[in-house]
């Protein structure tokens, strides 16, 4: 039976949390967040680590990881914040100043490569609607990053975001899993994280080469990472939908 366990709960399960996020994020998703997510992220191994959990299967193995936070929202859908980085310094500043915290937010859901198909991202989504009921929040949203996206990078998140299966469902199957739990596509994020270097980073983080100025597609990305040689960099704009719970 697999089980949940917090930080907080667990600390010795902390390197495991680095372990999946080396697995799970493109190379170019690791590094500096030009909006800020690394000055915030190290936060919740500290000041939130009853927020953060992993999934332990029967051998107490970790076999996924999910990361979240409480933040103060006055529920407005429009009022959500507009980055990763934003949530998590909402979080931080609420409980610098004592304010109270009214909503959960997902960050991230991490399952071990070897142990996918087994609905383990279904159940992380579960735990994280029951730690918002039983720390007292009264919204649950997530910034949903669509799992197939990259298959589609010329497609705009805003109609990607819009497509639907034959059942009425989202089309990506992360955001259709947030959808059979009752969850609600609310508006899309159109830049959650902003990842730029230099040529040769990209190039180094990509194992691609980038000859010309342009938009290129590359694996893991969500939309064309656009090089610019003359200035000898590169930029990628990571979008995500914002989907809230029922």
């Amino acid at each position: 039976m697999t089980k949940a366990f917090t930080l907080k709960e667990r600390p010795e399960l902390e390197p495991d949390y680095e372990r999946l996020a080396d697995l799970g994020w493109p190379r170019f998703m690791r590094q500096r967040d030009e909006l800020g997510c690394g000055r915030y992220w190290s936060s919740l191994f500290t000041e939130f680590a009853d927020y953060q959990f992993a999934l332990c299967n029967t051998l107490d193995r970790v076999v996924a990881v999910a990361h979240t936070v409480p933040f103060a929202w006055d529920g407005a859908d429009e009022t959500l914040p507009e980055s990763i980085a934003a949530i998590v310094k909402n979080a931080a500043d609420a409980r610098h100043a004592g304010a109270p915290v009214t909503a959960l937010s997902a960050l991230a859901v991490l399952v071990d490569p070897a142990q996918r198909g087994q609905g383990l991202s279904r159940l992380a989504l579960t735990v994280m609607a029951q730690m918002a009921q039983r720390h007292g929040l009264g919204a649950f949203v997530a910034p949903v990053r669509p799992t197939l996206k990259a298959a589609y990078p010329l497609a705009p998140i805003e109609r990607y975001a819009a497509w639907t299966d034959g059942d009425g469902l989202p089309f990506d199957p992360w955001m259709r899993t947030h959808a059979k739990l009752g969850a609600r596509i609310v508006r899309v994020m159109p830049r959650s994280m902003v990842i730029a270097g230099s040529v040769a980073q990209w190039e180094e983080w990509t194992g691609m080469r980038f000859p010309d100025p342009g938009p290129y597609a590359v694996p893991g990305a969500l939309q064309p990472v656009v090089i610019d040689p003359e200035r000898e960099t590169g930029r990628y704009e990571d979008p995500n939908v914002w989907m809230r719970h029922a």
